[in-house]
C-alpha cells in the first residue's frame, strides 16, 4: 500500500541526470512524482508542464524531483531534449519506488505523486492524469498554506 498523509517521509538517495548523489529527506518541502518511462507522451507532458511551473514552484521554496526506473543516461538524454531544469532521479532497480510503496509492475512505476514536508508525508496523489498535474499540486500547497508566493 502506498504511503500515506502522515506517513514518516522515508529518506533516500538517488542518482540525478548528471550522475550525481541527492539524498531526500523530507524535511523540506519537496514534490516527488513518480512516473512510468522517460519520452513517453504522458512522462513528457507532464515533465513540460513541472518545468513550466518550476519558477512558481521555486520561489514558493518547492524542490521538484521526477523519478522513474530509467537509467541516469536515459535522464540526461530526456532533460536533454526537453529543457529540464529539475532533477530526475534514476532509480532501475526500484529502491525509491519500494520505499514509498509504488507499484511498479511490469518495471515502471505508476504514476503517483508525493509531497514531503517536516519529515512526513503531506499529500499523496494517485492515479495522475499527466495533463495539469504540476499546476494542480502547486494549486493545492498555496491554497493549504504548505507555501505562498
Amino acid at each position: 500500500m502506498t504511503l500515506a498523509p502522515g506517513d514518516d517521509a522515508p529518506e533516500i538517495a538517488a542518482r540525478n541526470q548528471d550522475d550525481g548523489t541527492v539524498r531526500i529527506d523530507g524535511d523540506a518541502p519537496t514534490v516527488l512524482y513518480f512516473y512510468p518511462k522517460d519520452a513517453t507522451p504522458g512522462c513528457t507532458t507532464e515533465a513540460r508542464q513541472f518545468q513550466a511551473e518550476l519558477e512558481s514552484y521555486r520561489d514558493a521554496g518547492i524542490t521538484v524531483y521526477g523519478v522513474s526506473t530509467d537509467t541516469v543516461d536515459d535522464h540526461r538524454a530526456f532533460c536533454e531534449a526537453e529543457g529540464l531544469d529539475f532533477d530526475l532521479l534514476a532509480d532501475p532497480d526500484g529502491d525509491v519506488a519500494d520505499a514509498f510503496d509504488v507499484d511498479r509492475t511490469g518495471g515502471v512505476t505508476d504514476r503517483t505523486t508525493f509531497v514531503l514536508a517536516d519529515g512526513e508525508v503531506y499529500a499523496v496523489y494517485e492515479d495522475v492524469a499527466p495533463d495539469g498535474h504540476a499546476r494542480e499540486v502547486l494549486r493545492d500547497l498555496l491554497d493549504d498554506g504548505l507555501a505562498a508566493l
